[in-house]
């Protein structure tokens, strides 16, 4: 497919970004909605993490098939299919009526949420060949996500105050119809290469792998860090990790080319962009349960104080991230903004049981949002970095897996360590309220490790480099 046209161009863009803004509104609409959705379906604070993890891990692990799928059978054909399943599966969300239903509706979003994303991405990287210009496009998707943030926690408020929380997925669907029959109209079919393998075996190792790792901590506390059935899970989870490196290695089509990974900057926007999102998937699940199981908000309220976090992200993703990548390059944005993500949630850290938005929430919510919005666009420009336009897609695709896993695995580590933290004050004697608190005291801290983690990673290994294309003579692949 190709459009030759500048305004045809920007007019797919703007479609692009609102299939985009559906998955980033539907993810951050139900952090809002999950102490409803525990109360009414009797979910426990550990296995409520499954309502997140069973979107990322379905998400992470299909995001790479998802755009191999789209070169070999056509970049649109897929496009309207991830949106068709996401709506589906949306709307089966807002009708569950069990825990088991709307977290098999919740996967399988999953799976349309990541055809969805990795054929956006594949597309803005071929529409866009001029290096100004596509900088410019991923500065607006990026607006685009952030954004889709600031609506989502605000809508989630709204909708889950105002009607129920099954609301917040039945909102996807005015959202998919008009994206579906906007691709329709102004976005061309083409063929895909329809020649290459499908590396179905490494998809399945690689999400199996992930899935059962996930599993395992998740319900490391009910069962036993080292009982046989929680080593055993992960066990096999190394297991089907290896045997996935091993596909790899010899399939004549990889799902993830491995000589991708010496590449030194792809390798650590991997690294970084896992243990970033660790962090902060963690601390927008857990702020938002501190905020009305702890202080009380009503979810309305919770969706006003996200607010202003991520209009700070939106407005470093519309313009002042490129501003600042093109006068300090890539190193120093990322090492600054894990540092102040960290500061941010260690100021959650001190946050008390009778805790004041304006004085223990908001300066958290601002240095954290101030912290992600300078290092998102950065981690992305590193990983992009090393390969020419013609593999750039598949650099996209790779550290947004890693993003997506980092986060799943994050969130269900810090999770459990939360709720073992908080027995363990019960057990003590500690109030209910002191002893839940307690337990997110603990997941902050932590998630401030990983964030401070992630920018010595960045200091120590990212080579310096400016956001520029690779020249057309220049090997895909060029050893760092």
């Amino acid at each position: 497919m190709t459009i030759t046209d500048r305004r045809t161009r920007w007019l797919a863009l703007i479609v692009l970004c609102l299939g985009d803004l559906m998955i980033v509104l539907d993810t951050t609409v139900v952090n809002v909605a999950l102490p409803s959705i525990r109360s009414d379906l009797g979910f426990s604070e550990t296995s409520l993490a499954w309502v997140v993890n069973a979107y990322l891990l379905t998400f992470g692990g299909f995001l790479l098939l998802g755009g191999r799928l789209g070169d070999l059978f056509g970049h649109r054909r897929l496009f309207l299919g991830g949106i068709a399943l996401f709506t589906t599966a949306s709307l089966a969300c807002g009708l569950a009526t069990t825990q088991a239903f709307l977290v098999g509706a919740r996967a399988v979003q999953g799976v349309g949420g990541a055809v969805v994303s990795a054929v956006a991405l594949s597309l803005i990287v071929t529409l866009f060949t001029d290096q100004v210009e596509r900088t410019k496009a991923m500065g607006v998707f990026g607006f685009v996500m952030a954004a889709g943030g600031s609506i989502g926690v605000l809508l989630g408020g709204v909708i889950t105050d105002v009607l129920t929380w099954h609301w917040v997925f039945l909102v996807n669907l005015p959202i998919g119809i008009a994206v579906f029959a906007l691709t329709l109209a102004l976005i061309p079919g083409g063929r895909g290469q329809g020649r290459a393998k499908i590396d179905f075996a490494g998809a399945a190792t690689v999400t199996a792998s992930l899935m059962l790792a996930v599993y395992a901590v998740v319900n490391g506390n009910s069962t036993g860090w080292t009982s046989p059935r929680t080593l055993g899970f992960l066990a096999v989870a190394a297991a089907l990790l290896v045997a996935f490196l091993v596909i790899e290695s010899r399939v004549e089509s990889p799902l993830v080319p491995l000589r991708l990974f010496k590449l030194r900057n792809v390798s650590t926007a991997n690294a970084v962009g896992a243990l970033w999102a660790a962090a902060m998937f963690a601390s927008f699940f857990l702020s938002a349960l501190y905020l009305q199981l702890v202080l009380g908000y009503k979810p309305l309220d919770v969706g006003l104080t996200f607010l202003p976090a991520n209009v700070i992200m939106a407005a470093f993703s519309l313009g002042l991230s490129a501003k600042i990548v093109m006068r300090f390059e890539i190193k120093l944005p990322i090492v600054l903004g894990m540092t102040l993500v960290a500061v941010g949630l260690l100021l959650f850290v001190r946050a008390p049981v009778d805790g004041n938005v304006l004085v223990d929430v908001l300066p958290a919510m601002l240095v954290f949002g101030v912290g992600a919005g300078l290092a998102f666009n950065p981690v992305l420009l590193a990983a992009m970095s090393d390969v020419e336009q013609s593999e750039a897609g598949l650099a996209s695709g790779v550290v947004n897996t890693a993003f997506m896993m980092g986060g799943a695995l994050g969130l269900a580590v810090l999770a459990s360590l939360a709720a073992s933290r908080t027995s363990t004050l019960e057990a003590n004697g500690s109030g209910a309220l002191e002893a839940l608190n307690g337990g997110y005291h603990l997941a902050f801290a932590l998630g401030a490790v990983f964030a401070l983690t992630a920018g010595i990673v960045a200091a120590v290994f990212l080579r310096e480099t400016k956001p520029a294309a690779a020249p057309a003579g220049e090997p895909a692949l060029a050893e760092s």
